[in-house]
């Protein structure tokens, strides 16, 4: 007895302690109307978006300390609800979706976690990031006052919460996680559901807030959030935003910096002159909080891509590519600029701006603390003409569009206009499946084949009068879906006419339909949400079998009652005499229905089996394939893609893992590309396009995590028909080329940045910087070099008028056999070329 006491007397001192240590180390999270409050102290905080599903566990320290160098606080990331609850009550917590080792992994790095948990994502993600399962619960109606959804919502949204509370991951308890999102730009779509809608929303904040996470909620999107839940804004520009209540900080959620691409549409990418534009000018107005969507936007992995028809990549433009490498200069001018703001923090969090006008779209903001310091951002919003303003009794020279940041109120530390980090290439080189392949008939007698039943070929096919929707027939569980139909003809039915066709009308709401008559194919088409296909075919006398096989390439993610939107064939379908027009009706029959295929079934994509073929000749360009073959790692340790030119459209696996659906015949329009694209002026997802009339995807990306050394498996599932011989794979390099272009102009490197004038040796003048990107490299060429007037962009420059003959052997001086390299833009430097004018130095330098 006496022992068992000493025991429990043992355990709640220990109790104790650890309570004690949670205190020691649990941070104060609140707000006023100027910022998040840490521990007493407003803060400045600079985040971005990293969605943990959409990289590898192993791609993460990387993808953090990357962010950490650029500048960020603050990690962001939705909670996708179908990846961890694929089936009801059966939770993933592993892999690509161990979000506690995730948030653990930017704890560590010394950053932020707001966690975005909805659960309601869109991040066209499939479904908006719901699980399908949701949409059969009886009775259930998505995202309004509706107590199905909403008991479903609490239990996942709790168990969330009560995940990250198990591990003490709120900043109450000690862990990185400083703020949370319930539901998610609600605010946009609210009014579609009238009173209902409202009710929901204001459930919604009471019910987060009833989790007691210890740290502020908010809403994005969402001007009525009721008190205390904090009101965001998402966008290309928020300088405008201002909070619903006057206790509130002006915070903005969604910072997009490019845009999603979509199967058959041009690349959308948007100039970082644009994007540091969108936030400064949201610093300089007050705001405190900024978050990049995205600062690594990753891969649509396995059938995650929503849309309907969002393509594999969901590269975003971010500063952090698809890859896991720094795009340049994005990546380098947004760090530069982080490191201006923090510059003015102490200036920023004592107090709101004042905003003067300086002339027609020429504004002046400034914050000045009590002991009388003072930070500034003087702007020009006009999109034509470069001004030159006067501030403090000083002379400023302003570029059009925009905005130049002074911590002392005096000195510029940084332009948005005028950047100083290089440009860096980046390239694919081509690898061979097999070290030793050498040609593609060498390459094609290692593949093998298994070709998939055309029409009903699964014992659960079943009948049904009439033709179904896809998603309520599906349930997702496949994109693919058979409608099959006999016939039988006569020969004196009088829409058959001997010798001439009839043809077969196809109306479906998406995204992909094949019309196989008889088992071959017919005809084909693909759209967003209406296909209407005319079919010339030919029936026999006798038996005759129409298989229509509908195809859905991602679930709606975003709008009012989206997950309403339907998928397949819902008709009309008609047969009609070309000759007689006589037409048959086929939407009333009786349709003999498959979900999915029959490879899918037996994990053709996952598991090996006894049915693929390896004879001679292998087929190709036929529809409906399933191919094999092994392949050893690329050298090196960059990057790995699949080049999938050559195939038509499928999904693949490597070593059971799903790298997502390929379509490298969906073609983009013709019309629109900018390439360049002016950055002046507003910004919106269709002004800066590129790769008219090209493949919108032909490289899809492979982590290295999931390539072993050797005998390495890739199965595809060809579904249009191609040849799986000419695909290659290929690996991402970047750095090897560096351009950069310097003017007079330019503020001094901010890493220079002192506010003690005192210091003797402080830079004052603008300098070129160049750096290899790869640690073993170096700079190995100066390709050119101007200080004067050059012209033309990297890869095209050219000399002007105005040219230093010194431009060359300085520059070769300086940076030959080094890793990096500093080059003063002056005519101390280089000479005087020409008198009166403001010169630049411009360089192309090669690394090996």
């Amino acid at each position: 007895m006496v022992r068992v006491k000493k025991i429990e007397t043992v355990s709640l001192v220990l109790v104790l302690v650890l309570e004690l240590v949670v205190a020691a180390t649990a941070t104060n999270v609140t707000y006023d109307h100027r910022a998040l409050v840490i521990d007493g102290k407003r803060k400045i905080l600079i985040s971005g978006s990293i969605h943990y599903p959409r990289s590898t566990p192993e791609m993460w320290p990387d993808l953090i300390k990357k962010s950490k160098d650029g500048g960020l606080d603050v990690i962001e990331t939705y909670v996708f609800w179908s990846g961890h609850e694929p089936e009801k009550n059966k939770y993933i917590f592993e892999g690509r979706y161990d979000l506690v080792k995730f948030v653990k992994l930017v704890a560590e790095a010394g950053l932020y976690v707001h966690l975005r948990i909805g659960p309601y994502a869109c991040a066209e993600w499939n479904y908006g990031g719901f699980p399908v399962w949701l949409h059969f619960v009886p009775g259930i109606k998505f995202r309004t006052d509706n107590e199905p959804f909403k008991v479903e919502m609490q239990r996942f949204t709790a168990k969330i919460v009560d995940v990250m509370k198990q591990e003490k991951l709120y900043a109450s308890q000690g862990g990185p996680i400083i703020l949370s999102q319930i539901e998610n730009e609600y605010g946009n779509i609210d009014s579609a559901y009238g009173a209902a809608g409202k009710s929901y929303m204001k459930w919604s904040a009471s019910m987060a807030l009833s989790l007691d996470t210890g740290v502020p909620w908010n809403m994005c999107q969402q001007k009525d959030a009721p008190d205390p839940i904090i009101n965001t804004c998402n966008g290309f520009y928020c300088d405008q935003f201002t909070p619903n209540s006057n206790n509130k900080p002006k915070m903005w959620t969604e910072n997009w910096s490019g845009w999603f691409l979509g199967f058959g549409d041009p690349s959308p990418y948007r100039p970082v002159e644009d994007l540091a534009f969108a936030v400064s000018r949201f610093y300089q107005r007050g705001g405190t909080f900024q978050n990049y969507y995205m600062y690594h936007g990753g891969t649509n992995f396995e059938r995650t891509s929503g849309g309907p028809l969002i393509t594999t990549t969901y590269d975003y433009d971010a500063p952090i590519d698809e890859y896991g490498l720094l795009r340049q200069p994005k990546w380098g001018h947004l760090r530069d600029l982080h490191k201006a703001i923090k510059l003015c923090e102490d200036k920023l969090i004592a107090t709101d701006p004042i905003i003067t006008s300086l002339g027609t779209n020429l504004e002046a903001s400034v914050y000045k603390t009590s002991s009388g310091s003072c930070a500034a951002f003087l702007a020009n919003f006009g999109t034509q003409s470069d001004a030159t303003v006067t501030f403090n009794g000083n002379s400023y020279h302003l570029p059009a569009w925009s905005v130049s940041i002074l911590p002392d109120c005096k000195n510029v530390a940084f332009n948005t206009a005028k950047i100083n980090s290089a440009t860096e290439s980046t390239t694919f080189t081509p690898q061979s499946l097999k070290p030793e392949a050498d040609s593609s008939a060498e390459l094609g007698s290692q593949w093998s084949y298994i070709k998939e039943t055309i029409g009903i070929s699964k014992n659960d096919a079943f009948l049904k009068l009439g033709l179904l929707e896809q998603i309520n027939t599906t349930a997702d569980k496949s994109d693919y879906l058979w409608y099959s139909l006999r016939m039988d003809v006569k020969g004196d039915e009088t829409f058959l006419d001997e010798g001439s066709t009839s043809v077969l009308h196809i109306e479906s709401l998406g995204q992909v339909v094949y019309a196989f008559i008889n088992g071959k194919l017919a005809g084909s088409g693909n759209g967003k949400q209406k296909i209407s296909l005319d079919i010339p075919i030919n029936l026999v006398t006798g038996k005759n079998t129409i298989d229509l096989l509908s195809v859905t390439v991602g679930l709606a993610n975003y709008g009012a009652f989206f997950d309403l939107v339907g998928a397949g064939i819902t008709g009309p379908v008609t047969l009609k005499s070309a000759k007689s027009g006589i037409s048959i009706n086929l939407a009333s029959q009786q349709w003999t229905y498959q979900v999915g295929l029959k490879g899918e079934d037996t994990g053709l994509g996952i598991e090996d089996s006894s049915e693929w073929v390896s004879k001679s000749p292998l087929p190709t360009k036929q529809p409906l394939i399933w191919y094999k073959t092994t392949f050893d790692a690329p050298s090196g340790s960059e990057p790995v893609a699949i080049d999938f030119t050559g195939t038509g459209k499928g999904i693949a696996w490597v070593n059971g893992q799903s790298i997502g659906r390929y379509w490298p015949t969906s073609i983009a329009r013709n019309d629109g590309c900018t390439d360049p694209c002016n950055y002046r002026g507003t910004y919106k997802a269709t002004k800066c396009l590129k790769n008219c009339g090209k493949p919108s995807q032909t490289l899809y990306h492979v982590p290295r995590s999931w390539i072993k050394p050797s005998g390495n498996t890739l199965v595809l599932l060809e579904e249009m028909g191609g040849d799986p011989t000419k695909i290659s794979f290929a690996t991402k390099q970047t750095g090897n080329n560096l351009c950069l272009t310097v003017s007079q102009s330019h503020p001094a490197p901010v890493d220079t940045w002192t506010f003690d004038s005192k210091i003797s040796n402080r830079t004052t003048s603008p300098v070129l910087s160049l750096k290899c990107s790869v640690s073993t490299q170096f700079i190995s060429s100066i390709k050119f070099a101007s200080f004067g007037t050059p012209k033309g962009t990297c890869g095209s420059f050219s000399r002007g008028r105005c040219h230093s003959s010194r431009s060359l052997s300085v520059v070769r001086k300086a940076c030959i056999g080094s890793r990096s390299c500093n080059v003063e833009v002056s005519s101390r430097v280089f000479g005087e070329p020409c008198r009166g004018v403001v010169k630049s130095l411009a360089v192309e330098a090669s690394c090996s």
